[in-house]
């Protein structure tokens, strides 16, 4: 594996200067829209673009692996630098990579490892994820009936981030304090297939849950849907990505942890290095690289970032950070001292 880099400005060596950018396009395809986290990625990637001088030029693959590979090659045909993909189906994406490199263009596979050494990785570090809600969930709740609602099926992290909370439950689980009572992925990440999954599993038990190590905010959403359901909100639950909802969540009690994962220094990392590679610098050059061993064997030239936890305790952060507002982070809560 490799170090982790700090939430900070990852410019690489030799980054192009705004005049030597000027006629450079970073074409980004993004895997959907849904989520909302990524609006603030997009703009964080515009912002270093036009800080550079680059033009900044996108498709929605709308949840479809193949759409995403007609957008790929509908932005090359239009001219592209450099290419940042957020992967709808990592497996599926080989095509577009062969595209690139026929047109020697570089690839910065963004959020989710694209396992080929084509595609330089930046992304956070999920197994650290994965560690840090399973950490959150085990000291609220050390002893019960476990439930892992886990990603998509077809997202790496997913499984990066079920590694994660293995590690740090496995002790428990060996001791017999903790059972894991029901396990599900989570088609597309999407909180509706998530609170379905937990109404299941939730039957399945006869409401025998005492926590759940849910994957992402939006898993964490559609989870606290079905426990509120069925009047059993509070018990812990984990998230991940700082969505406002899942902080107001935080401060309310019916989530225990969302891993903040600072998109705007992911997003504005991910400009950087694009334009660094259009301007001809190795992937092996960019500032902070080093090689990240992928399950498969695969060595790929990677930049990985450290989240951190947000719960209850810890609330400051995000408002000192102006990454929320306290009015949307306080809305119903009482009796929690940074919405006082």
């Amino acid at each position: 594996m490799m170090k982790t880099l700090m939430l900070a400005s990852v410019a690489a060596s030799g980054i192009a200067s705004a005049a030597a950018a000027a006629d450079m396009n970073v074409c980004v395809s993004w895997s959907n829209f849904r989520e909302e986290r990524w609006k603030t990625d997009e703009a964080a990637i515009v912002g270093a673009l036009e800080a550079a001088g680059a033009k900044y030029i996108s498709a929605d693959a709308q949840t479809s692996a193949t759409k995403q590979l007609a957008d790929i090659e509908g932005m090359i045909t239009q001219g592209c630098s450099a290419l940042i993909i957020l992967a709808q189906d990592s497996a599926s994406i080989g095509p577009a990579l062969d595209a690139a490199e026929d047109a020697g263009i570089p690839v910065v596979g963004y959020d989710r490892m694209i396992d080929d050494p084509r595609a330089f990785y930046l992304t956070f570090d999920n197994v650290e994820v994965g560690r840090m809600q399973a950490r959150a969930v085990l000291e609220a709740m050390p002893k019960g009936r476990y439930v892992m609602i886990k990603g998509s099926p077809v997202d790496p992290n997913a499984d990066f981030l079920r590694g994660g909370q293995q590690e740090v439950l496995q002790a428990a689980i060996d001791a017999g304090d903790i059972e894991i009572v029901g396990e599900a992925y989570t088609d597309d990440w999407q909180p509706a297939n998530a609170q379905k999954n937990m109404e299941q599993i939730l039957t399945q038990t006869n409401n025998g849950v005492d926590a759940v190590v849910a994957s992402n905010d939006g898993t964490a959403g559609g989870v606290v849907a079905a426990l509120t359901a069925q009047g059993m909100e509070g018990i812990p639950v984990s998230g991940q990505d700082g969505d406002m909802a899942a902080l107001n969540r935080v401060a309310l009690g019916t989530q225990t942890v969302s891993v903040w994962k600072d998109s705007r220094a992911l997003g504005r990392a991910a400009g950087e290095i694009a334009v660094a590679l259009a301007s001809g610098t190795a992937m092996a050059d960019v500032a902070g690289s080093a090689v990240f061993t992928a399950p498969s064997g695969t060595q790929l030239n990677s930049v990985l970032l450290a989240p951190q936890p947000i719960t209850k305790d810890n609330l400051n952060l995000v408002l000192e950070a102006g990454w929320i507002s306290k009015e949307t982070l306080c809305a119903g809560v009482s009796g929690v001292a940074v919405c006082e």
